[in-house]
């Protein structure tokens, strides 16, 4: 069966442009649905324009721009998707509603995830010199903030140029948020369950800089960088970052208690040999204590870890010896062997200590919907439902933020 080519574009205030994409995209081959995010009585006389390329679906009142594609999600899941007709031979793209995605693109990413049912393809855009500085340096914050929590590196997180197979509604119906952090989630929880998501180089297109955007920098930004944190709380990464910072200093003190102790017994008299010995049997003690109670917070019986500490310690400072010795016998600087042997071992002794001496069961990972506790898909469900076709006006549902009407 030929692939079906939906286009779904959530719209709050639009311009003329949002018309004019919409006559383009007809022409690709799109069946297109606009949904009016309570744009208002002000923007009627668009939408009415629009109608004539696309069916439009309305909230009386703004709920953003996550909540216009879900509502554009459920009405394609209810009413596109028909007879023998497969979600994998449906393929739906998001396209804003400021002009600022080329028809051309759309389609291309379009032929893309058609020919891989189940992955979500990102228009890309290559964030040339012309982009708006806002643009390029919230881009770029993002893109490593979120490589840093999710494992995943992609190149522009914040496109709005998205498409996917319809088989893919219900995972993305689960995606938590109603307005901008909805995009940012949805990468999220996609990534956390192994969803392939791949790019395609898109035009960079940016209309008189960017000032058709409805996105506040400051509250959309704090509502995207929320989400970004409450992921990496769940999945355990902020926590393996904070306790690698309290090792660092929790060996730094370690370090500053050797040296101390090292430099009082040679002043007293004592040998090198002695000083050395004593210095670091003291600092290992007091670095075991820290380690134990406060970065890894273990409650492993203090026999057994202190005896696997201290083999560990000995160990390093064995294999410390021989690595050093083995890369400045290849030509290393001595200065330079230092710092490479200590970081590899500074590693070593980390990873060691966290997963095996202080071992503790740790929260797994779990699905969105263990995570929230609820089924995300039936919240939606009950408190959007789908906007119905034309003929019927002024549905009114339970929860009356939600009520939908149709033109």
């Amino acid at each position: 069966m030929a692939l079906s080519y939906i286009a779904l574009i959530p719209a709050y205030k639009p311009g003329g442009k949002m018309t004019e994409t919409a006559a383009e995209l007809r022409e690709k081959g799109f069946d297109i649905i606009i949904v009016d995010d309570g744009s208002g009585p002000d923007y009627e006389d668009i939408f009415r324009q629009a109608e004539e390329n696309a069916t439009v679906l309305t909230h009386e009142i703004n709920r953003g721009k996550g909540a216009a594609i879900k509502t554009g999600l459920a009405y394609i899941s209810r009413y596109k998707i028909c007879g023998d007709m497969k979600p994998s031979d449906i393929v739906i793209v998001t396209v804003d509603a400021d002009g600022q995605h080329l028809p051309k693109d759309a389609l291309h990413i379009a032929r893309t995830a058609g020919s891989r049912p189940g992955t979500l393809i990102l228009g890309s855009r290559a964030l040339a010199e012309n982009v708006p500085l806002r643009s390029r340096f919230g881009n770029s914050v993002t893109r490593h903030v979120f490589k840093a929590v999710s494992g995943i590196r992609i190149h522009d997180t914040q496109t709005g140029l998205r498409a996917f197979t319809a088989d893919m509604i219900p995972a993305l119906l689960a995606v938590k948020g109603d307005r901008y952090e909805y995009e940012i989630n949805e990468l999220l929880c996609l990534a956390a369950d192994g969803t392939p998501i791949e790019e395609a180089e898109i035009e960079t297109v940016y209309l008189d800089g960017n000032s058709s955007s409805h996105f506040d920098t400051i509250r959309d930004s704090c509502r995207i960088y929320r989400e970004i944190i409450s992921f990496a709380l769940k999945r355990g990464r902020l926590k393996k970052l904070f306790q690698l910072m309290l090792f660092s200093a929790s060996s730094f003190a370690s370090f500053l208690i050797d040296y101390a102790l090292y430099a009082v017994l040679l002043i007293s008299g004592q040998s090198l040999v002695f000083a050395n010995v004593a210095a670091r049997l003291v600092s290992a003690g007091a670095n075991y204590a820290i380690n134990r109670s406060l970065v890894f917070r273990s409650k492993s019986r203090i026999a057994g870890s202190a005896l696997q500490y201290f083999a560990l310690a000995a160990l390093i400072l064995t294999g410390n010896t021989l690595v050093l010795r083995t890369l400045v016998g290849a030509g290393m600087g001595r200065m330079a062997a230092k710092v490479v042997t200590e970081v590899v071992f500074f590693l070593i002794s980390w990873t060691v200590q966290r997963y095996v001496i202080f071992h503790s069961a740790e929260e797994t990972g779990s699905s969105i919907e263990e995570q929230s506790g609820t089924d995300v898909g039936q919240a939606y469900t009950l408190e959007y439902k789908a906007a119905r076709p034309r003929k019927l006006k002024n549905v009114y549902y339970k929860d009356a933020k939600a009520k939908e009407t149709v033109r």
